[in-house]
C-alpha cells in the first residue's frame, strides 16, 4: 500500500509539473547576393581639362527582405580604362524583391583618358563600363549580421547632360 501510495504521487507530481516551452532553433536565413549595375552616366560640370561625373548605380534586392547597403567600395572603368574609385557609407535600404538607385560623383581628366573614352564622352554616346567592388550589406532582420558581397559588372552605359 504504502509503495502504491508513493507511486501515486510520483505520478502526480510528475504530471503536475509543467513543462518548460521548447525555444525555438534559429533558423539559416539564406541571403542571396544583390545585383548591381550602371543605369547612367550624367556630366555634371565640364570644363576645359576636367568635367565631373555621376553615374546611378542600380541594385536588385533579391530577398523577401529588406537590406541596407552600408557601404561600398568601388573602381568604375570605361572602355577597358580606370576611370574612377572611392568608398560610399550609409547608402541606402532596399525594399524586400525590389530595387533602389544610388549615385557616385567622380571625375575625368581628358590628359590622363584614351582617346576613344573622350570621344564617346564628347559625342554623349555609350560607354563600355565595368564597375566593380565590394558591398557591405546587412539584411533588416534580427540576429542576422552584415556581410559582405564583392561585385562585378559590365555593359553599356549612356552618357547624358544631367537636367537641373
Amino acid at each position: 500500500m504504502r509503495r502504491t501510495i508513493i507511486f501515486i504521487f510520483t505520478v502526480f507530481i510528475l504530471l503536475s509539473c509543467k513543462t518548460q516551452p521548447q525555444v525555438p532553433q534559429h533558423s539559416v536565413v539564406e541571403v542571396i547576393k544583390p545585383e548591381f549595375e550602371v543605369t547612367s552616366i550624367y556630366i555634371i560640370q565640364a570644363d576645359i581639362v576636367v568635367t565631373e561625373f555621376e553615374a546611378v548605380i542600380k541594385i536588385d534586392n533579391p530577398n523577401p527582405f529588406a537590406v541596407e547597403l552600408s557601404s561600398i567600395t568601388y573602381e568604375l572603368f570605361g572602355n577597358n580604362r580606370f576611370w574612377a574609385g572611392g568608398t560610399a557609407n550609409d547608402l541606402l535600404q532596399i525594399a524586400p524583391l525590389s530595387s533602389g538607385e544610388t549615385r557616385f560623383k567622380f571625375t575625368m581628366n581628358f590628359i590622363d583618358m584614351s582617346r576613344p573614352l573622350l570621344d564617346d564622352v564628347i559625342a554623349m554616346r555609350q560607354v563600355n563600363y565595368r564597375f566593380k567592388g565590394r558591398a557591405q550589406v546587412r539584411p533588416v532582420l534580427p540576429d542576422v549580421s552584415v556581410f559582405n558581397v564583392d561585385f562585378d559588372c559590365s555593359g553599356l552605359s549612356e552618357v547624358k547632360r544631367r537636367a537641373d
